[in-house]
């Protein structure tokens, strides 16, 4: 395991790490995008994912940014 994989893990069981909620409508469903140990980092890495869900075809698609603890299921 990578040094930064593991420390990702500690975060997110500390509660410590950034989560991204990803909800959308036609289809209804939540993405948990994550971890990441800074804001700053999920905000850079967060259009990707969001443009692989709008090829999808979604109605709309919101998000909010998380500081947490994260575990399974990461799509509801």
């Amino acid at each position: 395991m990578s040094p930064i994989k593991g420390i990702r893990g500690i975060g997110n069981n500390l509660g410590l790490v950034w989560w991204a909620k990803v909800e959308t409508s036609e289809p209804e469903s939540i993405y948990w995008f994550g971890p990441f140990l800074t804001r700053r980092s999920l905000k850079t890495n967060l259009p990707k994912f969001i443009d692989e869900l709008s090829a999808e075809g979604p109605k709309s698609i919101k998000h909010v940014f998380i500081r947490c603890r994260r575990g399974e299921p990461l799509t509801i």
